[in-house]
C-alpha cells in the first residue's frame, strides 16, 4: 500500500534534509581561518639613479601586521622616513627634506591579495602606499613567497616613481634624479 505524503509533510522533511545538510557542510563553508602575521624583520631599500651615480637607501626599522580572513589577506607595514640610511647623513636629511618627512614621517604601505596564495611561490598584491602626503595605488604586485620553518619570506619590488608622491626630483649639478625610485622589499613574517 502506497502512502502519498501530504504537502505540510513533504515541507517538513524537505525541511530536515536541508537542515542536515547545512549542518554537514556548515563547517567547511563558514569555518573561515583568521590567521594572524606579524613581521618579524625586514630590509627596504630605495634605489635612486643620476648619471652621476647610484644611490640605494635602506630600513631595517618596519613594522607590520597582517590577518587573512574570508579568502582575503590584509597587510600593513609602516616604516619611519628618518630611518632610510643611504651612507652619507647630509643626503638622508636632505632627502627627508625634499620628501617632506616632517610634516609626514611614516612610510605606510597597504597591501592585499587572496589568501589562496599564501601557500604558493609567487603572492600578486594590490597596494596602497602613502609617503610625502601623497597616496599611490600599484595593481598585482609579484611577491615572492619562500617557506623558511615557521616564517615565511616575501621579497619584491614596488616600482615607485617621483611623480607619483609629487616630489621634486632633486637635482645634482643641474641635472634631476630620475623619477623611478624603486622600493625593494625583503620581509620575513611568521604566524602567530
Amino acid at each position: 500500500m502506497k502512502r502519498r505524503l501530504g504537502e505540510g509533510m513533504t515541507r517538513r522533511v524537505f525541511s530536515i534534509l536541508l537542515l542536515g545538510a547545512i549542518a554537514w557542510f556548515a563547517p567547511s563553508i563558514f569555518a573561515q581561518d583568521n590567521s594572524q602575521w606579524i613581521l618579524d624583520q625586514s630590509t627596504l631599500s630605495y634605489h635612486m639613479s643620476h648619471p652621476m651615480h647610484e644611490v640605494d637607501g635602506v630600513s631595517h626599522a618596519a613594522k607590520g601586521k597582517g590577518v587573512c580572513q574570508s579568502g582575503s589577506c590584509n597587510f600593513l607595514i609602516a616604516v619611519p622616513v628618518k630611518t632610510f640610511d643611504s651612507g652619507d647623513s647630509n643626503r638622508d636629511l636632505h632627502m627627508i627634506e625634499v620628501v617632506r618627512g616632517a610634516d609626514f614621517p611614516m612610510v605606510v604601505v597597504r597591501a592585499q591579495f587572496p589568501e589562496s596564495e599564501l601557500n604558493q611561490p609567487w603572492i600578486h598584491a594590490n597596494l596602497q602606499v602613502q609617503f610625502a602626503g601623497q597616496t599611490a595605488q600599484y595593481a598585482n604586485v609579484p611577491f615572492q613567497r619562500t617557506q623558511q620553518g615557521n616564517q615565511v619570506r616575501i621579497q619584491g619590488t614596488v616600482p615607485s616613481t617621483c611623480s607619483d608622491f609629487k616630489i621634486t626630483r632633486p637635482s645634482f649639478l643641474t641635472v634631476p634624479i630620475k623619477n623611478e625610485i624603486p622600493v625593494h622589499v625583503d620581509a620575513t613574517w611568521h604566524k602567530q
